[in-house]
């Protein structure tokens, strides 16, 4: 049960739910999250931590960047059932699809550019 709680509860915040439809679009860095959900750097991690220890999202190094993305749902029955029909959920979404259509600007390099330009 207590899986199935974790599962659920991940689920049960909005932010939670377009960070696992982007991710489902692509790999993306804190940062390119942050830029596409318009929150704070410590908000995403906390829901990045939430949703890896329900067993929806991993990560992995790359150098510099820590890229995350959807796992295939293999520690969770409950999270692979979820991970599977959130792919032919809420894509009509009107707030789902604002953000899928800015996801191809939102780019890492850029948003570090302009990070070290304005300080």
């Amino acid at each position: 049960m207590e899986d199935f709680i974790k599962v659920m509860k991940a689920l049960s915040d909005s932010n939670r739910i377009k960070l696992l439809k982007m991710l489902q679009r692509r790999m993306m860095c804190v940062c390119e999250i942050q830029e596409a959900l318009s929150i704070a750097q410590p908000t995403v991690s906390k829901h990045l931590k939430i949703l890896e220890e329900a067993g929806l999202v991993g990560h992995e190094k790359d150098g510099l960047w820590v890229n995350y993305r959807l796992t295939d749902g293999r520690s969770s029955p409950y999270a692979a059932s979820l991970l599977g029909n959130l792919k032919h959920w809420l894509d009509h979404d009107s707030g789902i699809q604002a953000i899928a259509d800015r996801l191809p600007g939102i780019k890492r390099e850029e948003i570090r550019r302009k990070e070290k330009d304005c300080c």
